[in-house]
């Protein structure tokens, strides 16, 4: 049997109190998680990846790197920049944030991690 998307919507519209709509709440945040989950199930330690338009600050945008841990929840994961994106960044007149020293070839982007939504597999 199909339900529709109405069908759904009366239903919540019947609800008794704030007690049942907060465990449709849920059980929604909970499937969520499980679809965002599988759409970047890919995103793993190891892989090359493009840091996409979605992300600020906007001078982070396009660089290249290799994917490191990903943090309890599965939502971010470190950062190392390739050579090309690690000389981009150093070069960037917007980018007061971070300071690459010279000589440094790979630099890891530092804080709690990207968010893996903003990461675009590239293949290898």
């Amino acid at each position: 049997m199909t339900i529709t998307h109405a069908q759904v919507e009366e239903y919540i519209g019947q609800l008794p109190d704030a007690a049942a709509v907060a465990r449709i709440q849920e059980a929604a945040a909970r499937r969520l998680g499980a679809i965002d989950k599988a759409a970047y199930e890919g995103v793993v330690p190891g892989r090359h990846a493009r840091i996409t338009d979605s992300l600020r600050p906007a001078f982070l945008r396009g660089l290249t790197g290799t994917v490191q841990e990903r943090n309890r929840t599965g939502t971010r994961a470190g950062f190392i920049l390739d050579e090309e994106s690690t000389q981009r960044l150093r070069a960037h007149p917007l980018n007061k944030r971070y300071t690459i020293p010279d000589g440094v070839q790979y630099f890891r982007l530092p804080g709690s991690g990207i968010p893996v939504s903003c990461l675009e597999l590239i293949e290898d």
